[in-house]
């Protein structure tokens, strides 16, 4: 566990710019101050004191804005930026070195007994607000994107956007690199390309239309 600690507290300097020292990173960065909570809570969950697991859990929560779960699963090297309004169910798995931001949920979608909850591979990246629901597999290297809503597996090293979440390739072919809020140079909703190519076409029909109606006119005139 302390190594984990350890890992957690420098990976910091890593994927935050801010991040000046361990004493400022250790008294001013709740996301760090949830993960060091949850890591206690969740030892203790481990033998079963699950009462005592919460407790520790709801305490972290009040300190921090933070809710993470005692029963969740989470790797080393793990980042939450800002971290205000992240909700992390009992059931989530979460992988080595995976960063999340403010506003995101790794939610539910029964009230079943089991894995209800979302699984992030290796390297994942989910931005501010998305939404993860359900037991689904987030694949290793895969980038959330800001406000995204995902209900389906996603594959490994693609970048997912928009409600519900529609995958776009990579197209830097840059998989393992980092991306801060897993934002890249195209992260247009596919959906939305889509409607803007129909509408070209339709406008440039219109246009031939119009000239098909102004050659039909000239010619009756004559």
């Amino acid at each position: 566990m302390f190594k984990k600690i350890k890992e957690d507290l420098s990976i910091v300097f890593e994927r935050d710019p801010a991040a000046r020292s361990y004493l400022e990173i250790l008294t001013t960065y709740p996301g760090v101050h949830a993960i060091l909570f949850h890591r206690i809570a969740h030892r203790v969950w481990k033998i079963r004191l699950f009462w005592l697991g919460r407790l520790i859990s709801h305490i972290s929560r009040l300190l921090t804005g933070i809710e993470i779960h005692p029963g969740a699963v989470i790797g080393s090297r793990f980042f939450i930026d800002h971290g205000m309004g992240v909700v992390i169910g009992e059931t989530s798995i979460i992988g080595d070195d995976c960063t999340i931001y403010h506003g995101v949920t790794l939610g539910g979608t029964s009230w079943k007994q089991g894995k209800r909850h979302p699984t992030l591979e290796n390297k994942v990246i989910v931005g501010a607000g998305a939404k993860i629901l359900g037991p689904i597999i987030i694949g290793s290297g895969a980038k959330i994107g800001s406000n995204a809503v995902v209900v389906k597996d996603i594959p490994k090293n693609v970048v997912a956007v928009g409600i519900p979440a529609r995958i776009i390739q990579d197209t830097e072919n840059k998989a393992n690199a980092f991306r801060p809020y897993a934002v890249g140079k195209d992260e247009t909703d596919p959906m939305a390309k889509s409607i803007q190519s129909l509408i070209k076409q339709v406008n440039k029909q219109e246009k031939m239309i119009s000239a098909l109606e102004n050659t039909l006119a000239e010619i009756s005139k004559k």
